[in-house]
């Protein structure tokens, strides 16, 4: 939410990626449903994941403020600034601020419970004329943290949030006029979900999923053949050790939706990547096509960009709709759109599963071949280009090994570079690394593969897998 009208008209086309000036105050608190965050192996590292946003520092007229749970690894933050052309110069502008809560989440709390690191991130943000807050996902503690800051959010405000829910996802659906899983929104109780399955589709899978669920790890997948109650059918549930006592309870205190299954093959999950900034403007700025795993193969592992051309102005085009209605609401921000892509007759349609108002899993990937290549997004080809050549990449949150555990994130950056695996400045290809907090104790890392073709970033995802030991 933009509050200050100087600061909306002085950065009415502002972008995440490339700002030409001003202080962002990075807050990347996972303020997300926490006992499915506790599933995800080094969730705190996550906080990490927008540590590309340091290569906006390559404009002199930048500063970042970046906060974590706890500091970062110099070496990590060496990483990044060895990308730009004056690490130096870039470093004076940087300011890493630790609220020192190892295990804690979510970030924003310790943020707000925390006077010195107020009283810092104030000092810091000075008189927050040319500032504003961005974090991963936006909340009522976040907009406290913008108050207590006097600097403007660029994310949603707080009457808005809910249009990025699921049944906000499918009341925006209808109305962009975008094709959807045929379904029913907005249901409250285990009874309001079994009247919905039984008038949508007896006798075949529904799904179910939490208004604020994340990664797929709110759902649920059902049988619904022999008259059964959901409750005694045999149920698959995305999220290890649920069961219907706990996710009945879900249901009442969060909301959810229930959709028909989709059931046809090939079945692929693309999705549109766009901005909304202060000014009112929309764009769609990347499309990708999802790398999903787990019991119901719907949580996200990582992405290749573009989505196949088969379907990729479909989702564009749905995108861009979705976008109009959301800036028309006043939404402002950087947001994911998730859909179905399948074969008709008439060629392929995307369907809309779902929005998410906030940072995803495909934003630092796509931030990072942006930034790293010097490239600019193509909406017509729907690729990135830099010096008249398309960028391509591969990239994953899920590269684990025992080779890496126990080792420092300098060992693994060193490994990289000396495998030939690292990026190359001129050709601009290579990979970029994110993750590193993890790896001394949980030997996982990510990284995004950037070639000039999807072919060669594919090869050279697969060469680092095997590399880092992660490749079967």
């Amino acid at each position: 939410m933009i509050t200050n009208i100087p600061f909306a008209e002085k950065y009415s086309k502002l972008s995440i990626f490339e700002p030409s000036e001003g202080t962002l105050v990075i807050v990347p608190s996972l303020s997300l449903p926490q006992d499915e965050l506790r599933r995800i192996t080094a969730v705190q590292a996550y906080e990490e994941r927008l540590l590309f946003l340091l290569l906006t520092l390559r404009s002199p007229g930048v500063r970042v403020i970046y906060v974590s749970s706890v500091p970062v690894d110099p070496a990590i933050v060496d990483y990044y600034l060895g990308f730009l052309e004056d690490p130096a110069g870039a470093r004076g502008r940087l300011h890493m601020v630790s609220t020192d809560t190892p295990g804690a989440q979510p970030l924003i709390r310790s943020v707000l419970n925390r006077s010195r690191v107020l009283d810092r991130l104030r000092g810091l943000v000075g008189g927050g004329e040319d500032a504003w807050l961005l974090p991963f996902v936006v909340g009522e503690d976040e907009h406290r943290l913008a108050e207590a800051l006097s600097v403007p959010i660029y994310g949603p405000s707080r009457e808005l949030a809910d249009l990025g829910s699921k049944t906000g996802s499918r009341r925006v659906g209808e109305e962009a006029g975008v094709p959807m899983a045929r379904g029913f929104a907005d249901l409250r109780s285990l009874p309001e979900i079994e009247h919905a399955a039984r008038a949508l589709n007896p006798g075949r899978r529904v799904i179910v999923k939490l208004n604020d669920g994340y990664s797929g790890l709110g759902n649920a997948v059902v049988e619904t053949a022999g008259g059964r109650a959901l409750a005694d059918s045999p149920t698959s549930f995305s999220a290890h050790g649920e069961t219907w006592d706990t996710f009945a309870d879900k249901i009442c205190e969060r909301g959810a939706v229930i959709e028909e299954f989709i059931e046809d093959r090939p079945l692929y999950f693309p999705s549109a990547l766009a901005r909304i900034t202060p000014g009112g403007h929309f764009d769609v700025v990347a499309t990708h096509d999802q790398v999903l795993g787990g019991a119901n193969a719907d949580v996200f592992q990582g992405c290749t960009f573009p989505a196949r051309a088969r379907y990729r102005r479909q989702v564009s085009e749905c995108a861009e709709r979705i976008s109009r209605v959301l800036a028309e609401r006043g939404v402002i921000g950087m947001f994911g759109m998730d859909f179905f892509a399948l074969k008709t007759d008439a060629g392929y349609r995307a369907l809309l599963c779902e929005i998410n108002l906030r940072i995803g899993g495909t934003t630092h990937p796509f931030g990072a071949a942006l930034l790293t290549t010097g490239a600019s997004y193509d909406p017509v080809g729907g690729t990135l280009v830099a010096d008249g050549r398309p960028k391509h990449y591969a990239a994953t949150d899920n590269c684990a090994s025992s080779l890496l555990r126990g080792r420092s994130p300098g060992e693994v950056v060193r490994m990289v570079e000396q495998l030939g695996l690292g990026f190359d400045r001129d050709r601009r290809t290579g990979n970029v690394l994110h993750l590193l907090g993890a790896v001394t104790e949980y030997g996982k890392v990510g990284f995004t593969s950037i070639a000039d073709s999807t072919k060669e970033a594919a090869e050279l995802h697969v060469r680092t897998l095997r590399a880092l030991g992660a490749g079967r």
